[in-house]
């Protein structure tokens, strides 16, 4: 007999044997396959088993080459089940060495776990080590509000995630991708009663709006670690992902220590407070053809400046720490009287930075310009923006 015809055990294609072959390279997958020797009495139970088992086998390959393909792969967390390949923030695993089986690949998770409790918080710290515009209290700003929401506030020390350039997971550096992760896990599977804070200590900025929602025609910004090759976070960003989403019940606040920040989360309503404490609502929703609300909830910013303004990173609060003047007013105005209002809290803070008069290091660019023509006086006063508008000496400040 001159030949007969097999298949391939791997992938089902039809081959020539050879009457004397034992085992056979198929021309298409290029896997060996063992055939068995013509005989004589045909056996039907062996028959059946064989070709079971080239059914197995070739089930097994399309399972291994479909869960490998790109196209068949789906993100976990983030994504929501979206093709992994269509996520930003994926980079596909690097093939396995060539002596060990080709398994299906596991992408890392694309966001950390899923968030714990009611109360939950995203703490960035941005210091721009070994820049020429580095900051020396950040870091500390972003652990005593740790210390301060655990220890006074009550936020479950789990629920708590921290970005900074000296922590071991390089998923909780603040570059551009892992604050956009972290912003999309703070609102995670958010509902009524839920409590978010969002505080950031770095570098602020602004650049030109170019969608036409900018009463003062600029976005705010704020700076990641690598934001001079990634770019900036802008403000329209930060609103689409963590206060549009936010829904009825739940609340967001948010504590901004940077430049420039007095409308980055892109609010509706800013709150224009003079030095004697009388306030008007500004309506700057109006400006935008995008809806910047929530989704039912309320969402509020504390930031650290008028986004003309420049922040400041100062040792006059603490002797040798540096600090930021926002974050450390906060806390200790919240520490001084904890049944205070939004409006008192905000007239305290404005004190508090008021009366420090020394030790100040601007964050902004211009920095040595302001120090050289008005000395070293603080040039923010704390803004207050919001979702919707209230009565801020009668509504209660409550994380």
């Amino acid at each position: 007999m001159a030949g007969r015809r097999e298949r391939c055990s791997w992938c089902g294609v039809k081959l020539v044997v050879p009457a004397e072959a034992q085992t056979i390279q198929c021309g298409a997958c290029h896997r060996v396959t063992r055939v068995n020797q013509p005989s004589i009495n045909f056996n039907p139970l062996i028959q059946a088993t064989h070709s079971i088992n080239q059914a197995v086998s070739r089930l097994r390959t399309l399972m291994v080459d479909a869960a490998a393909s790109p196209s068949s792969s789906t993100g976990t967390g983030w994504c929501s089940g979206a093709p992994a390949a269509a996520c930003g923030y994926y980079n596909p695993p690097p093939p396995p060495p060539p002596c060990q089986p080709s398994w299906p690949s596991v992408p890392k998770p694309l966001m950390p776990p899923s968030a714990y409790g009611r109360k939950r918080a995203l703490l960035c710290g941005v210091s721009y080590h070994g820049r020429s515009y580095n900051l020396k209290g950040t870091v500390n700003d972003v652990n005593c509000m740790k210390y301060f929401l655990v220890d006074r506030l009550g936020f479950p020390a789990d629920s708590i995630r921290m970005l900074t350039e000296y922590e071991a997971d390089p998923y909780r550096i603040p570059t551009k991708q892992n604050i956009r992760m972290a912003l999309q896990w703070l609102v995670q599977g958010c509902r009524s009663g839920d409590s978010l804070v969002f505080h950031f200590s770095g570098h602020g900025s602004t650049q030109p709006d170019y969608n036409m929602d900018e009463i003062d025609g600029y976005d705010e910004t704020l700076c990641p670690v690598d934001f001079e090759t990634q770019g900036m976070i802008l403000d329209d960003e930060i609103n689409a992902t963590i206060v549009r989403p936010l829904p009825h019940g739940a609340k967001l606040h948010a504590i901004i220590d940077a430049c420039h920040s007095g409308t980055v989360l892109d609010l509706p309503f800013l709150c224009r407070m003079n030095r004697e404490g009388c306030y008007v609502w500004e309506d700057h929703g109006r400006w935008s053809s995008v809806y910047k609300g929530t989704s039912g909830g309320l969402a509020v910013s504390i930031s650290a400046c008028d986004d003309h303004q420049t922040s400041s990173d100062t040792t006059a609060f603490s002797g040798d720490s540096s600090t930021g003047a926002l974050t450390y007013s906060f806390i200790q105005a919240v520490e001084n009287d904890r049944g205070l209002t939004y409006g008192y809290l905000l007239n305290a803070m404005r004190q508090i930075i008021r009366e420090a008069r020394s030790g100040i290091r601007l964050k902004g660019p211009i920095a040595a310009l302001v120090n050289k023509v008005f000395g070293t006086e603080f040039l923010q006063e704390p803004q207050l923006t919001s979702s919707e508008k209230f009565d801020i000496y009668s509504k209660q400040f409550v994380l």
